[in-house]
């Protein structure tokens, strides 16, 4: 029985072995490594490096945009919480039941099939100031345009539109998966005992779809804190930096400035990717730089 057991176990551990290894190699390694150049003066570019101490941690605490980005990003992670978890789980609810579920579930589920990229193209088109169809909607109905994504104000919360638009099919799967592997006995019971639909939401599918929710909640978390390529594609932290993130600073940091303080240069004829502005208004543009007038959402021209 013993050495059944152990061989048992020999096996299990042997086939963990290919993914232990990709594990230590890509995950592993590259943190303890990042975290050893982390105490160095190391460049891109440059071999030769020396032992700093707590110098870089010190500059990155005297560094104004860090705690800007830090701030942005704990917003963007609290801000974009509640529709993460609500809008998907609604969008369940109602497809949980029905001949068209399948169908459904896959029309939802296809923004999340698209590359982040390709999202945020979409919605830096959907949401131009000049030929975006928001814009053009808002004017048929009488009501001023803005520029979403060159207004402080706006900005961030259309990135978080875009990131709710993306996952929400994701989302959705997860819920419906949990919702189907609730007994439909406990729902045949709480109608028997007279309960209505929202007490039965709150006393038997809520209680019952904690370990989801707990999974939606940490998976959004994690990914929050990591985002990138929306802000990088909408924005790029503009305008100022109303939307930079932690990892767009890191980006830009460390392979446009190449670790030194000097901005990079402004896009030729509108505004510097860092300073956006409205078109309506020349305020806040970079010194040097053409009029808005042109100018798209991002600060490039709108027409050749």
């Amino acid at each position: 029985m013993r050495s059944g057991r152990r061989r048992q176990t020999g096996t299990a551990y042997l086939f963990l072995v290919p993914g232990l290894l990709l594990f230590a190699v890509f995950r592993l390694y590259p943190l303890l490594e990042g975290l050893r150049l982390s105490f160095t003066n190391a460049r891109l570019g440059r071999a030769t490096y020396q032992f700093v101490g707590l110098a870089n941690y010190a500059r990155l605490a005297d560094d104004t945009r860090f705690g800007v980005s830090l701030w942005n990003t704990a917003f963007y992670t609290v801000a974009s919480t509640l529709p993460i978890l609500a809008v998907p789980l609604g969008l369940a609810l109602a497809l949980n039941r029905g001949a068209l579920r399948t169908v459904l579930r896959g029309v939802f589920f296809f923004p999340f099939t698209l590359s982040v990229v390709t999202v945020g193209l979409a919605w830096l088109w959907l949401l131009d100031p000049v030929v975006g169809p928001f814009t053009y909607y808002l004017r048929a109905l009488g009501m001023p345009a803005r520029s979403w994504l060159a207004d402080p104000a706006t900005a961030m919360w259309a990135i978080i539109a875009t990131t709710v638009w993306w996952v929400t099919g994701y989302y959705l799967v997860i819920y419906l998966a949990g919702l189907q592997d609730i007994p439909r006995e406990l729902y045949e019971a709480a109608a028997l005992d007279g309960a209505g639909g929202a007490r039965i939401f709150w006393s038997v599918t809520l209680p019952l779809l904690r370990p989801v929710l707990l999974f939606v909640l940490v998976t959004h978390v994690i990914g929050s804190f990591q985002i990138f390529g929306q802000v990088f594609v909408l924005t790029s932290g503009g305008p100022g930096d109303a939307t930079r993130t932690v990892v767009q600073h890191l980006y830009e940091t460390a392979f446009q400035n190449f670790f030194s303080s000097a901005s990079p240069p402004p896009w030729p004829g509108c505004c510097s990717r860092s300073s956006w502005c409205s078109p309506s208004s020349s305020s806040g543009c970079c010194a040097g730089t053409r009029s808005t007038e042109g100018c798209g959402a991002r600060g490039f021209p709108s027409s050749p």
